[in-house]
């Protein structure tokens, strides 16, 4: 397998009470980019997001994370090669109780033996690096859509990681806020060195964002290529997707 991919997918199929979800689909995610995973409702998008969290077992199929199949790791190797990766949810996932920053800092509190002043420390960078500079204290229902979204973001990256990970990341911001959002990624990515995999439906997003495209339709992989050769395909469910007439 080659040094520069970051994901591996080969030949996976899922089906679930019967139904086939997927069907042989094989892709890979490269290093340095933003890879979007993308396809009409019900195309098997967030299955495959779910496969790569080791949510469900692999089978029959393989998939590759970091150079490791994750089938062959035991559960400490796992969580050792989880904690290289952040996720970013679509409902952020920020608990009401905590404060944003100790919502950010609670995966250092998990994983690091840090003490306590270098954990906030480090979580107030993060904020910092979204813009949110002055919400450490604030609560989550007191942020804006915009605003809970950046601290989510924070919280993903406060480790680190090697590989950003997002579910439909801009699900419910408006244009300007999704704008903001996608801009921040981009940036992030380049500050942190990182990969970035995502699954999102925001055809804006996507044209801004991503630097290559993995297209789900009919149970199969049946686009694996950059953005500018998506654009001009002609397969009929890219057409669709992208409204080209």
């Amino acid at each position: 397998m080659a040094s520069d991919k970051i994901i591996e997918v080969n030949r996976l199929s899922v089906s679930f009470d019967g139904k086939t979800v997927l069907s042989d689909a094989s892709f890979s995610a490269y290093n340095g980019n933003i890879t979007v995973i993308l396809g009409g409702s019900g195309s098997g998008k967030t299955t495959v997001f779910k496969h790569i969290l080791g949510l469900y077992p692999v089978e029959p199929g393989k998939i590759f994370l970091l150079g490791n199949d994750i089938a062959t790791l035991d559960e400490n190797e796992q969580n050792k090669l989880y904690l290289k990766m952040g996720v970013f949810y679509q409902n952020g996932g920020l608990l009401s109780s905590l404060t944003v920053g100790e919502n950010v800092a609670l995966p250092l509190e998990q994983h690091t033996d840090l003490p306590d002043e270098i954990i906030k420390e480090i979580a107030s960078q993060k904020l910092s690096l979204v813009n949110l500079n002055d919400t450490y204290h604030m609560y989550p229902s007191q942020l804006s859509g915009g605003m809970f979204k950046r601290a989510a973001l924070a919280r993903a990256i406060v480790m680190d990681p090697q590989m950003l990970l997002c579910d439909e990341p801009g699900s419910g911001l408006d244009p300007v806020s999704l704008a903001s959002l996608d801009n921040l990624i981009i940036e992030l990515k380049k500050q942190l060195q990182m990969s970035v995999v995502m699954v999102t439906h925001e055809v804006s997003s996507i044209l801004r964002i991503a630097d290559r495209i993995i297209f789900l339709a009919d149970s199969k992989v049946i686009f694996e290529g950059p953005v500018s050769d998506a654009l001009s395909s002609d397969k009929k469910p890219l057409i669709n997707f992208f409204n080209k007439s």
